[in-house]
């Protein structure tokens, strides 16, 4: 009798053990459940603000403006379609712009849009760690690309933001915007991709367009002063240069894909110079609309709105609203298909270009050519 008492006792103890067991388990498990959620989404936007902060610059450029000499910026048009912003009347002044940048070298190669310091008699840039802002040196611009390249000779190791690649964004992606937006130092703004390839033209007040062919839209908030700040993904790498937002529209931002300008920055920083092979046209897609006025079989193809000066383009009588149907007898069926086939080539090599122009088939033959240095000297 004594021993079964003896080993019920232990049944119970045992038991009482598992049972002790099993709620410490649950309580483990529930704090290591709660201790997840708490982390994401909640902390790694601010992990990733802090990580890049060092990274992230505000640019500030004195520009000579007058009546007769008002960069595009400056703009009636610019301004209105962007910012909403009415533009004072003194124009004849030394104005001091501003906008955002980041870096891209330990040894100072930042990136910013081209607009922000377009036509600048003096740039300097406010560099987290530095009590007196530092200048900066333009080593290339792109007008077309919107898109500058500058330069801080400094005593000190810099902290540049690791390159994403912008490829693989898709609709939903979760975005992250840093910049100085109206003059406030490194403000942070999150949303998604909203949408990939957006064309855009804005008017200049020279009577030209400025036009990009490809943009990212996203929903993060975008504001003057952001334009040249990175867009970054959810790993803290950077996917998009912030360029503008919409005033027709509210939570529509736009970035420029980082692909589109990596080999500009891996050319300055291992070679010191850039060699890019340029055609000289500026060109969009053909919509559904152009496709029925120009009596088209299919949208495959771009539209040529504007002929670069001096460019091989011009040199091969190209002209505005050819439709370029095939370059090389390679068709070009999406728009970065043009940009593809000029950049598998070498500069001096030619090439032949297939359009339509009033209805007829044309083919013309342009050399390739060095791209020039700063396309803002152009227009």
């Amino acid at each position: 009798m004594k021993k079964i008492k003896s080993i019920s006792n232990n049944f119970l103890i045992l038991l009482m053990l598992i049972v002790l067991l099993a709620t410490f388990s649950t309580g483990i498990l529930a704090q290591s459940n709660n201790e997840q959620k708490s982390v994401t989404p909640t902390n790694i936007f601010s992990d990733i603000a802090s990580n890049v902060d060092s990274g992230v610059v505000k640019v500030t450029s004195k520009i000579e403006v007058n009546n007769g000499n008002i960069p595009y910026y400056y703009s009636e048009d610019f301004y209105e379609y962007f910012f909403g912003e009415t533009l004072p009347k003194d124009k004849s002044r030394v104005t001091e712009g501003y906008g955002s940048g980041f870096i891209v070298s330990e040894d100072g190669y930042i990136i910013t849009n081209e607009h922000v310091v377009h036509n600048a008699i003096e740039i300097n840039v406010n560099i987290q760690g530095f009590n007196k802002t530092v200048p900066a040196e333009v080593k290339w611009t792109d007008y077309n690309l919107d898109f500058a390249i500058l330069k801080v000779n400094v005593n000190k190791t810099l902290s540049p933001i690791p390159l994403g690649n912008s490829d693989k964004l898709k609709p939903g992606n979760w975005t992250i915007a840093i910049g100085n937006p109206f003059g406030l130092n490194h403000t942070v703004t999150t949303g998604v991709v909203s949408a990939l390839e957006r064309p855009l033209q804005i008017p200049t007040n020279g009577g030209t367009t400025r036009t990009y062919n490809n943009l990212i839209q996203t929903d993060a908030a975008i504001n003057p002063g952001n334009s040249g700040g990175p867009l970054l993904n959810i790993e803290g790498e950077v996917i998009g240069i912030n360029t503008a937002v919409s005033s027709s529209g509210q939570g529509i931002g736009f970035a420029i894909p980082i692909n589109e300008v990596k080999g500009y920055i891996n050319d300055l920083k291992t070679k010191g110079e850039i060699k890019r092979p340029w055609l000289g046209i500026i060109y969009g897609p053909i919509t559904s609309e152009a496709k029925e006025y120009f009596n088209l079989d299919n949208t495959n193809g771009v539209i040529i709105h504007q002929i670069i000066k001096d460019s091989p383009a011009e040199k091969a009588k190209l002209k505005q609203y050819d439709i370029i149907k095939e370059i090389n007898k390679k068709p070009i069926k999406k728009i970065d298909d043009v940009a593809e086939i000029i950049n598998n080539n070498q500069i001096g090599d030619k090439i032949m270009i297939n359009i339509i122009r009033d209805g007829d088939s044309k083919i013309f033959f342009a050399e390739i050519e060095k791209r020039p240095s700063n396309l803002a000297e152009n227009f």
